[in-house]
């Protein structure tokens, strides 16, 4: 296995080898990898706050009984402890790259009402043969590509298409729209993300929250660093004390929003 967990917990190694060896299982050997992006590949992962971020690559499409299976399954793991968020994509849907990319099953938290009530009356309405697309695939590809780790299976290079680099910034900038609207519901992930943004189109820097967080501290006016500070400390520690002003978080939201835009142009 080429795998690299030292910042992570025996806790967190653990769960994670569990999760890769049961969906082997449910898929019936079937998989040709199993990697990690995210911030535990990035190397900012908290335990109280943060996802498993993963992706699985089948050989083969996956049958609807097959995802029911890992609906089951990823409803009972996910959250016990930490919260997953998955993408199953097919080898075949890596053949002819495209941009949003297909993708076969999806699992995270906020798909978790869909799919018990899915399986409660026994429909299909989410579960079921489509082949979806989702732009964030762009950027998680990217980030394995860059810092991903290999779980199991095979070397991330033999897998994994190169993204190209406009691809990557759709998916990014798509994110960062979401940010601007939903900044005041969510200031600790919006901040943090949009300062992902700004950073890779200033200096072309893929990076994680923390490592963006930091550098908004070393970078951002002063009147802004007081703001990304208190969100700093949220994100890195268990604190949820601290309150933000809706004209603190509109001042910071116009001033990467509009570099954001001068940069895109």
């Amino acid at each position: 296995m080429n795998i690299n967990l030292q910042t992570c917990s025996t806790d967190v190694k653990s769960f994670i080898y569990s999760i890769q060896k049961e969906i082997t299982a449910i898929v019936n050997n079937d998989l040709l990898g199993f990697y990690i992006h995210g911030s535990i590949a990035m190397g900012g992962f908290n335990p109280d706050r943060s996802d498993i971020d993963v992706l699985a690559v089948t050989k083969k499409p996956i049958a609807v009984k097959t995802k029911r299976e890992l609906a089951k399954f990823f409803l009972n793991c996910s959250n016990s402890p930490y919260p997953v968020e998955i993408s199953f994509i097919n080898k075949e849907q890596f053949n002819d790259w495209q941009h949003p990319c297909p993708f076969d099953f999806h699992f995270s938290e906020f798909w978790r009402d869909r799919y018990e009530n899915e399986l409660l009356r026994g429909t299909y309405d989410f579960i079921n043969g489509d082949s979806p697309t989702d732009p964030d695939l762009a950027a998680h590809i990217t980030i394995i590509n860059h810092k991903g780790i290999c779980v199991a299976g095979k070397p991330i290079a033999e897998v994994f298409p190169i993204v190209p680099r406009s691809d990557y910034i759709s998916s990014i900038v798509c994110d960062f729209q979401e940010c601007l609207i939903c900044m005041e519901k969510d200031p600790i992930y919006c901040t943090l993300s949009m300062l992902r943004v700004f950073w890779y189109l200033k200096e072309g820097i893929i990076s994680s929250k923390e490592e963006a967080g930091r550098w908004g501290l070393t970078t951002l006016p002063k009147e802004l660093k007081s703001t990304v500070n208190k969100v700093m400390e949220c994100y890195t520690s268990k604190k949820d004390d601290h309150e933000f002003e809706n004209d603190e978080l509109f001042m910071l939201r116009k001033y990467v929003s509009s570099n954001v835009q001068n940069l895109l142009s």
